[in-house]
């Protein structure tokens, strides 16, 4: 990322949300109910969703070129997919 006030910020931020979802996973696996389990899964779905914004507006805008990071975007995104199916799954042992 170049040095400049914006890409020093979305870099913070994609460092912040990029590292929290694998706490927040294992945070799930020591769940005390199903519906914690079902909680924490959802933290983890936010963050992953909050850094692929941050990987698209990167690459939308250009900061870093595209290319280097769709590799990064195609596994955040297929771990969004993941959890999401987890939570539906969850939702449906929780709620049935």
């Amino acid at each position: 990322m170049p040095r400049t006030i914006s890409s020093d910020a979305i870099a913070r931020q994609i460092v912040r949300s990029g590292t929290s979802p694998s706490a927040n996973y294992r945070a799930a696996l020591l769940a005390k109910s199903d519906k914690d389990f079902l909680n924490k899964l959802k933290m983890v779905e936010e963050e992953l969703d909050e850094t692929l914004n941050w990987l698209e507006i990167i690459m939308e805008t250009e900061i870093v070129k595209p290319e280097r990071l769709q590799a990064l975007h195609t596994e955040c995104h297929e771990l969004l997919k993941i959890i999401v199916s987890s939570i539906v799954t969850m939702r449906n042992k929780v709620n049935p």
